[in-house]
């Protein structure tokens, strides 16, 4: 599998936090926090990513399934949103697997840092004291790079989490460039978000495709786009990316 560079993570607003990367395997995280937590981030992703697989070891489906995941034996929390997840947007449960990944990382490191920002693959987890800008990089489109969401800090946690049909390795059935799902959590947000994609084929979807994920509980807005087309749905401030920083 051919690694592609991440320029989109030059566009994750930041005006004072130290900023850290962490890599295991699979898992590529770019962390911005008061200080360098590398050590223990790095520790943390070891520790979700020995449970997800030891869960994998035990049941083989749990990684391929497209469908949502059915079990009432005892599984580690993390386990339980992704399956929770799933069944809430109708997919399987590794479609919220980078996405829980930031969660718990992020939500575990708050502990040591006032403000957090935990991306993976495009999805992100946000806990900040100030506006953050998350670019939408949303590959050949006119829109990548070139727009982007204004969060808003607030008390809780805030996820912004990005499935694509045309960007990178992750599974979708569709073929959207970008669509982005903001949630208070980013194992629904994922999840959500590779529903959401599923449903896009063409620009004429869009619509349709919004509709649809206005009805996902958990979803607090939605950005859809393919080619030189976009759709919106929920409280969200869409603004243009002037810079390195947005």
């Amino acid at each position: 599998m051919k690694y592609q560079p991440r320029t989109y993570r030059n566009y994750v607003g930041n005006d004072r936090r130290i900023s850290f990367r962490v890599r295991v395997a699979e898992t590529d995280l770019h962390i911005q926090a008061d200080r360098n937590l590398e050590d223990r981030a790095r520790g943390l992703v070891l520790k979700y990513r020995w449970e997800i697989e030891q869960y994998i070891r035990s049941y083989p489906d749990f990684a391929v399934t497209l469908e949502p995941w059915k079990s009432r034996r005892p599984a580690p929390a993390i386990i339980r949103d992704m399956i929770e997840a799933g069944q809430s947007a109708g997919v399987g449960p590794m479609a919220a697997v980078a996405g829980v990944i930031s969660e718990y990382v992020g939500r575990d490191l708050l502990e040591l840092s006032e403000e957090v920002v935990v991306e993976n693959g495009g999805d992100v987890f946000i806990k900040t004291s100030n506006p953050a800008i998350i670019g939408i990089y949303a590959g050949q489109s006119p829109f990548s790079l070139r727009v982007g969401l204004k969060i808003q800090p607030e008390i809780h946690p805030v996820a912004v989490c990005t499935s694509s049909g045309t960007v990178g390795h992750s599974l979708s059935l569709g073929s959207a460039d970008a669509v982005c799902v903001v949630s208070d959590a980013c194992h629904f947000a994922d999840a959500s978000a590779t529903s959401v994609a599923n449903h896009v084929r063409s620009r004429d979807d869009i619509p349709s495709a919004v509709e649809f994920g206005k009805r996902l509980s958990h979803v607090r807005g939605i950005v859809v786009i393919r080619n030189e087309q976009i759709g919106m749905w929920g409280d969200l401030e869409l603004v243009p990316l002037t810079g390195k920083n947005g």
